[in-house]
């Protein structure tokens, strides 16, 4: 059955890389419509997440922002699995701007580790072909649990050249030895990290448990924190790829102070593309002790 489905989900994601452009972003639409409109988890999800991150926002006003937000979410899907399927050179046609570039070229020159912090806004995946494309980095993620479905990410998401690491302690070890050697990788620093491994910090006027890999890795020395996200335009045409030094704080020794800069700076990202940002996910899964649990 398994394997069924995994096939049936590869053709799917086939079948609309076909599409053009236009359709696959309504599509989207239409998908994010349907995760509003009837009773899903998706939807759910995302009304508990914005509740709480956007505690003055009540009633239609709520409801109408969550609407807005998956769609977003809905588009994010269907764009992302062209960049799933196409080659990556076309994906890359999608970049119509580039803000922050002397950064990255600043951080490669500087014979440095690299680490590439991004979280599960905008297109990830179209962002992970421009990194490539700059560098040869090991992208660090969470394997899908359908088979059919891992193989085509791993397969696409190295057409560049460069390697994959599974969220295991394998993948952990090869990413620190890759930074050590002077190579670049790049995290998600968004999920949701076992408690042992994350501090409860400020996030979007509540708390979540944040990873500690990405500044542990900063505070060791010889590493370069560069912040990278791809938001779509307003028209639809395209994206604008943004990319950002980590702020000194994140290299401080403490975990307290780097993990809280780190969810400082990924909070601007979300404050500022709301409707872009992976709301239907989890995020807030963990609660500090004695605090209720939201899902």
């Amino acid at each position: 059955m398994e394997k069924l489905k995994g096939a049936l989900i590869v053709g799917f994601l086939r079948l609309l890389a076909l599409l053009p452009w236009s359709m696959v972003q309504r599509l989207g639409s239409f998908i994010g419509w349907c995760m509003w409109k009837l009773p899903t988890r998706a939807g759910q999800v995302t009304r508990i997440n914005l509740a709480h991150c956007y505690p003055d926002l009540k009633g239609e006003a709520l409801e109408q922002f969550s609407k807005e937000c998956l769609a977003g979410i809905g588009k994010t899907l269907t764009e992302s699995a062209c960049a799933w399927i196409w080659p990556a050179k076309r994906s890359l046609q999608l970049i119509r701007e580039v803000e922050g570039m002397d950064v990255l070229q600043e951080a490669l020159a500087s014979g440095d580790g690299l680490v590439g912090i991004t979280s599960h806004l905008g297109n990830w995946e179209l962002l992970n072909h421009f990194y490539c494309s700059h560098a040869k980095p090991v992208i660090f993620y969470r394997p899908p649990k359908l088979k059919a479905v891992d193989e085509l990410l791993k397969k696409q998401r190295v057409q560049l050249g460069n390697r994959v690491a599974p969220s295991t302690p394998e993948g952990i070890i090869s990413v620190i030895k890759e930074v050590r050697r002077g190579g670049a990788v790049g995290i998600p620093a968004d999920p949701e990290p076992s408690r042992s491994a994350g501090l409860f910090v400020p996030f979007l006027g509540t708390t979540a448990l944040t990873s500690k890999f990405v500044p542990s890795l900063l505070a060791k020395g010889k590493a370069r924190g560069v912040f990278f996200h791809a938001v779509r335009l307003p028209d639809g045409s395209g994206y604008k790829v943004i990319l950002e030094a980590a702020p000194p704080e994140m290299y401080d020794k403490d975990p307290e102070v780097s993990v809280a800069a780190m969810s400082k700076a990924l909070e601007r990202y979300v404050s500022a593309y709301p409707t872009q940002y992976m709301w239907s996910m989890k995020r807030f899964k963990n609660r500090p002790e004695g605090e209720p649990r939201w899902y």
